[in-house]
């Protein structure tokens, strides 16, 4: 097995706190409602948001996948800090035994923060991953952050 990671930082105007919590605690109804073509719905079935917690993400029509299983390996609402790993799923292509998420939040002097996300592939065997597909895998992170940004920012209550 081989680990590929990959680390991409994104500013933003909203706060930390904020952006954790529509990013992290609110993700499974907020993404489905802001981005339906990526994520169709998320569907909790083991656990109760926690660590531990085993989701299946059922994505949308504007996805080359159908499902992807997901566990939560660690939450700190403290610190911002949220770790997840897709387990099953088409979206790991027969390619790799798991994907690993560390994201954290962190405030910047100004008000808003910066979203540190940490991607770990870890491939079957020596299956390599192609830069462009980590260029995709990056570029669908920073597109679900912007929208959950701007909806966040258009709808300061939630």
């Amino acid at each position: 097995m081989v680990a590929i990671t990959y680390d991409i930082e994104i500013p933003s105007a909203v706060p930390a706190a904020k952006m954790f919590k529509a990013m992290v605690l609110d993700a499974d109804t907020l993404v489905p409602k802001i981005m339906p073509q990526a994520i169709k719905s998320v569907e909790i079935l083991e656990g109760d948001g926690g660590v531990g917690t085993v989701k299946i993400i059922h994505f949308g029509e504007g996805s080359h996948y159908k499902s992807a299983k997901h566990r939560v390996d660690a939450i700190d609402e403290d610190n911002l800090t949220h770790t997840y790993s897709i387990i099953e799923g088409d979206a790991l292509a027969g390619a790799l035994e798991s994907i690993t998420y560390h994201t954290k939040i962190v405030p910047t002097e100004d008000g808003g923060s910066i979203c540190k996300n940490r991607s770990i592939y870890n491939t079957k065997g020596d299956v390599e991953i192609s830069e462009e597909k980590i260029k995709e895998g990056k570029e669908k992170a920073m597109a679900m952050f912007k929208a959950i940004e701007a909806y966040v920012q258009s709808n300061p209550d939630c």
